[in-house]
């Protein structure tokens, strides 16, 4: 099959009539112009220009080729006006809500990638465990760990947050996890599965510290206060915390984009809910992996 750079080589000497003046509109050698246009024939199998009057001119195959290759030619000019075009249009603020896990340990360390892509893009992440009102606008994108139950939302499943049991580097004076002090969410949060996951196994009654802040937990079992179950993307990067759960999750959480339907087709919003895709899908090991 043809290149296309050798193509767009073609289209040019027949445009220009020579290689020299090809070289000089390319902004090439002539060598390098000459051997593109014998890789071509080669590969075509016959010759595509004659000198005629001192001019190079198409044959019949070339005629055909190059008729094709303009066609070509003005399809990827298009697109990469097109291109020009979405990203022109990709500027302004877009807000993403995300609990403290994702904002502090994730998000913040990858949007020089995204401001790289689109420097006119402007970010702003809040980081909460409470369910901002997307429908009132009080973000554009949210990620949350449960999947909403209503609302004209579009919602996708971008991976798995893993979860173990985190002790510090220091043993605890205690002979198993059920007679060892623990650290947990504040009571707002006792339903969700973290805590319902601590009450099954181990019960509350000796949670020690309470906090909604995760790397408050995370310094405070580091600190000997007690062992908590935390996010493994948190528990296995902090420098005093050690995994008591071996490689296997104790519990994991679906990790679920959510942005109202609505904006889908606002181009600040959907090109970042592609990045976050496409991140998400890079990452993925990192948010599943636990120990």
């Amino acid at each position: 099959m043809p290149d296309w750079n050798d193509v767009r080589y073609a289209v040019v000497i027949a445009r220009c009539g020579s290689l020299a003046a090809a070289s000089r509109q390319l902004g090439v050698d002539q060598t390098t112009v000459a051997r593109r246009l014998r890789a071509l024939e080669a590969c075509l199998g016959t010759p595509l220009f004659e000198r005629l009057g001192g001019q190079l001119t198409p044959t019949p195959i070339g005629e055909a080729l190059l008729a094709r290759g303009q066609r070509m030619e003005a399809e990827v000019a298009a697109l990469c006006h097109l291109v020009g075009d979405r990203q022109a249009q990709v500027k302004g603020v877009v807000r993403i809500t995300a609990v403290d896990t994702l904002a502090s340990h994730y998000l913040a360390r990858q949007l020089a990638d995204l401001r790289g892509r689109y420097p006119e893009l402007a970010i702003e992440i809040i980081a909460s465990s409470r369910s901002l009102d997307l429908g009132r606008r009080e973000a554009d994108i949210a990620l949350r760990l449960a999947r909403p139950a209503d609302g004209d939302l579009v919602v996708r499943c971008v991976g798995r947050l893993a979860y173990g049991v985190y002790g510090p580097e220091k043993p605890l004076l205690c002979t198993s996890w059920q007679t060892a002090p623990w650290v947990g969410y504040e009571r707002s949060l006792d339903l969700v599965p973290e805590m319902r996951w601590l009450s099954e196994q181990v019960g509350q009654h000796n949670v020690s510290f309470r906090c909604n802040n995760i790397d408050a937990l995370a310094n405070a079992v580091a600190d000997g206060l007690g062992l908590g179950i935390l996010p493994c993307l948190v528990g296995g990067h902090h420098p005093g915390l050690r995994c008591l759960s071996g490689d296997k999750a104790v519990l994991s959480r679906e990790i679920w984009l959510v942005l109202p339907r609505e904006l889908r087709d606002v181009p600040r919003v959907r090109v970042v809910g592609d990045w976050l895709v496409e991140r998400f899908r890079r990452d993925e090991a990192r948010f599943s992996r636990a120990g």
